[in-house]
């Protein structure tokens, strides 16, 4: 999966942290790749964050529209 935020949705963010824990869980993971993959889980987490973010405001957003629109 590319890193890049803008190609990754949330979901696909989601399923690979799913991935990555259950490799982890199931020590299927060797010390060469812990390293990487723990900076991995970082970025999604920190990139999930972001998504959930931005759409908690727009949701906002839209409320605060419609609510001035029936006043």
């Amino acid at each position: 999966m590319n890193v890049n935020k803008k190609n990754v949705s949330y979901k696909e963010a989601i399923n690979e942290i799913e991935e990555i824990l259950n490799k982890l869980e199931n020590n299927e993971l060797d010390v060469d790749e812990l390293s990487e993959k723990v900076k991995r889980v970082s970025q999604l987490v920190t990139l999930c964050k972001e998504k959930l973010h931005n759409t908690e405001q727009e949701i906002d957003k839209i409320l605060i529209e419609m609510d001035n629109n029936y006043k």
